[in-house]
């Protein structure tokens, strides 16, 4: 999210280990005591002047989220969580998600905390987190029951494999596609583990006071809760030949699962790559790719998912620290989130008390994009995403032109006009 120009310099004269371990060493700037404030003070009616047209509690986690990434000590781990909210999507286009100012801030705040951690623990906290499950339909779903014709809900178990872990088709290390005798990619599912995986994603419900199955407020502030009697309890069909023995609890279906994906060989180039996209350059090499996803199998740590090896390998790699090369395609398009909170942190935009009162509803509505605002599980745009012309002619992706135009072009200078000429001033005040 850029940094200040002392701090460039700073970061000039050291080595970039030394950066990354001092990052990685640092506390989680968190969201939810944001939150938790702009409530406190709501409550007590500091803000009742401004409450006679517009509802303030959707605003809040969007307060909070430019608070932080604008003003955090952690900035690394603030970046890293935003590229993970543009794998694992949730959005505010659900009215559960966007009335609630816990329901994505607390969601943010599990990514952070997961950012340096294990990519087995983010990928099951993913799963039990309240806001997902209300997102990709997996809270209150229940066992099937024949009778009445009803079945799992096939949402998350589709979405955790397609998007969160493993993708469509095998791939190799150096994330190419694996063909068979036919030339053709080879799927990694079909819809016989979707439904398989979908009876694991049963029994799931709010927890936190008053819990029961079916319960219909939600509640953030801690992970969803199994119940038992309404989780598929016969045997299911994993991946590569896996079997999950009937008669285990819920939660022990949902660890072996997460365990089954992530063992999985595509973990690591699949999730990798789309790190690099995010953070350094939207083509890699597939050298680059396969140093990454060894680095997520653990080949060099014997630790496979750690997220602080593969965030140094994304980071360090040769083709990242190179000279620019401007005969190659290297690099990527900057996004408009990025973009903004990189010129915000690097001219110290600040205010009279220190909060940074942004709630990003005019950059979302002249960029097309402002985080945990989605449009679909799919993100604002796609990793393979070829804008029509040269770059398609040349077999290469750019993921972020999928939102970018003459109108978001136009409207992004204006938004950054504004923020030079007029002394930060941001759509909040």
């Amino acid at each position: 999210f850029g940094l200040p120009y002392d701090d460039i310099t700073a970061l000039a004269a050291e080595d970039r280990n030394t950066w990354l371990d001092r990052q990685f060493s640092l506390p989680v700037g968190d969201h939810v005591s944001v939150v938790d404030d702009l409530v406190a003070r709501r409550d007590a009616g500091e803000f009742a002047a401004f409450e006679q047209d517009i509802e303030l509690l959707v605003t809040f986690r969007r307060l909070a989220w430019w608070h932080k990434t604008v003003t955090s000590e952690d900035v690394l781990r603030q970046r890293i969580a935003f590229a993970l909210s543009e794998i694992f999507v949730v959005s505010d286009n659900v009215d559960a998600l966007i009335i609630d100012p816990y329901a994505l801030s607390s969601f943010y705040d599990m990514l952070l905390a997961n950012a340096f951690g294990n990519f087995r623990d983010l990928l099951l906290d993913v799963t039990l987190h309240p806001a997902m499950g209300i997102y990709l339909s997996h809270v209150n779903n229940r066992k099937a029951d024949p009778l009445n014709n009803t079945f799992p809900d096939e949402n998350y178990a589709r979405e955790v494999m397609q998007l969160f872990s493993i993708g469509l088709f095998e791939l190799n290390i150096d994330g190419t596609r694996k063909l068979d005798g036919q030339g053709r990619p080879i799927p990694t599912y079909s819809n016989t583990e979707i439904r398989e995986f979908a009876k694991i994603f049963t029994g799931l419900s709010y927890g936190g006071p008053g819990q029961y199955f079916g319960k219909p407020v939600p509640y953030f502030r801690s992970p969803m809760v199994m119940f038992d009697a309404f989780h598929e309890s016969g045997a299911k069909q994993l991946l590569n030949g896996a079997v999950i023995p009937a008669g285990q609890t819920g939660l022990e279906d949902i660890n072996a699962a997460i365990d089954n994906l992530f063992s999985h060989p595509n973990a690591g180039p699949f999730i990798g790559k789309q790190l690099i996209q995010r953070l350094v350059t939207s083509n890699p090499s597939t050298a680059y790719v396969r140093r990454v996803a060894r680095a997520f199998n653990g080949d060099a740590t014997g630790v496979r998912g750690d997220m602080q090896a593969v965030i140094r390998a994304v980071l360090l790699d040769p083709e990242a620290v190179a000279p620019p090369d401007t005969s190659s395609y290297f690099g990527k398009l900057r996004e408009p989130v990025v973009r903004y909170a990189a010129l915000l942190r690097q001219f110290g935009a600040n205010s009279a008390d220190g909060f940074i009162a942004n709630t990003g509803y005019v950059l979302q509505a002249l960029s097309r994009q402002h985080p945990l605002s989605s449009p679909s599980v799919f993100n604002f745009f796609l990793p393979a995403h070829q804008p029509a012309g040269e770059l398609a002619a040349a077999g290469l992706v750019a993921p972020e032109f999928e939102i970018t135009n003459s109108n978001t072009v136009i409207g992004m200078a204006n938004l950054v006009d504004i923020a030079l000429l007029a002394g930060f001033v941001t759509d909040a005040g």
